[in-house]
């Protein structure tokens, strides 16, 4: 039967028969304490007792992570996007220079964790969230000359290994009714890199039908149309790598912040990549009137305000001229709160001191 008893258990027997045979010895004291000292042995045997009890507490601390591994949670905040499109008043860079804080949008998911080790997790997520890019909001003339804008919605599963920079912190084992010190704190700082995968389709309003349209279809830089070119793929690979917080209100929940920025190897969330090419020509290979409208304007809606005239003799939108930037995928990051709940029975042990 000793077999199958955990080596909690075991030490919590075990300190139970010693705290039992010494609290009722007379001679109690006589073992701690010099000849010819006087003590008072009850006080002994309680001092002994609540010892025995606060290394318990820290055995039984230390392995609270193994009874609650599984924790189940919901994630909401924001997205943002880092590619081709919009950006800073300057020409287009790699980095957080060329975030737009006004393309901010919304996004929401759910995820389940696993607690591996005290310092290592595991966690599979599920997130949506829309990202946006308009060249309207930069003053850098070539790229609000440009004049593209997009929307696209991301739909993303991937899978994480988590590792954890702070140890679980869990307080007092008994549900004293005025307890001091810690009160079940638990703060936990960790970071993360993951594989996941993820669906996009960016698109476009065309104000003649009032309606967003799918520019993949529409073939923008001719893709497919081109020898050596294929219509881009909206499905993908992404590498999650980020950081995050939390801290437990209780020993079942527990609120966190997470920030993660998303690595893709695609460059085409954004439906901007390569070079200009002629617009008759995809507009030719819509069979629908409105799209063959649509595919002619959104191939080159420039504003007209950069031209050959005053650009030294170059038309910076002409056939063959720089699109987008194909040496550089476009990206993505979610910020989120986190709400969680541990997964399994929550012991509620209440003290007879």
């Amino acid at each position: 039967m000793a077999k199958n008893l955990g080596a909690s258990n075991r030490l919590y027997i075990a300190f139970s028969g010693i705290v039992k045979y010494f609290c009722r010895s007379s001679e109690f004291h006589y073992i701690w304490l010099p000849r010819g000292c006087a003590v008072n042995p009850m006080k002994s045997r309680l001092v002994f007792a609540i010892a025995s009890l606060s290394l318990l507490s820290i055995d039984v601390g230390a392995q609270r992570y193994k009874k609650y591994r599984w924790e189940a949670g919901i994630d909401v905040g924001a997205a943002n996007f880092l590619g081709d499109l919009g950006g800073a008043n300057q020409i287009g860079t790699n980095g957080f220079k060329d975030l737009e804080l006004s393309m901010t949008q919304p996004t929401v998911g759910a995820h389940v964790s696993y607690r591996k080790a005290r310092y290592v997790g595991y966690k599979a997520q599920f997130i949506w969230g829309r990202v946006e890019g308009n060249d309207a909001l930069t003053t850098e003339k070539y790229r609000n000359n440009r004049n593209l804008y997009f929307r696209s919605n991301i739909f993303e599963f991937n899978s994480q290994i988590e590792f954890y920079l702070t140890r679980e912190r869990t307080g007092h084992r008994y549900n004293y009714n005025k307890p001091k010190g810690l009160k079940n704190i638990d703060f936990q700082a960790y970071t993360f890199v993951g594989v996941g995968g993820f669906y996009f389709d960016p698109q476009a309003y065309f104000a003649p039908i009032r309606q967003w349209i799918s520019l993949r279809e529409l073939r923008t830089e001719g893709q497919g149309l081109k020898p050596n070119t294929s219509v881009y793929s909206t499905f993908s690979v992404c590498v999650p790598i980020g950081f995050g917080m939390k801290y437990g209100i209780n020993k079942r929940w527990s609120l966190g912040i997470e920030y993660g920025m998303r690595k893709t190897f695609t460059d085409y969330i954004d439906d901007v990549s390569t070079v200009y090419y002629d617009r008759n020509i995809i507009a030719a290979a819509q069979t629908d009137p409105f799209l063959q409208q649509a595919a002619y304007f959104f191939a080159n809606p420039t504003t007209g305000a950069v031209t050959a005239a005053n650009n030294d003799g170059v038309d910076p939108t002409g056939i063959g001229q720089q699109r987008g930037d194909s040496s550089d995928n476009d990206a993505y990051m979610f910020g989120v709160i986190t709400i969680n709940c541990k997964i399994g029975k929550v012991r509620r042990t209440k003290s007879k001191f």
